[in-house]
């Protein structure tokens, strides 16, 4: 559960946006999402290494 202290005379907006971004850093909605479907290992570690390829290649077109 996330606890937001309110100061006195602090407006609800701001309380509001810190608890949007408390709320968002846990991670949740992310977690809700990816537990939605499942995904195979062999298929999570093809993405990571598409990825990993991806990067590099931006960084070597980066130094050139």
């Amino acid at each position: 559960m996330l606890i937001i202290p309110i100061k006195d005379g602090e407006n609800i907006d701001r309380a509001l946006k810190r608890y949007k971004r408390k709320f968002d850093k846990t991670g949740v909605v992310r977690q809700l999402r990816s537990r939605q479907a499942f995904i195979k290992p062999s298929v999570i570690n093809r993405a990571m290494v598409q990825k990993a390829a991806y990067v590099q290649n931006m960084r070597e077109n980066l130094e050139s």
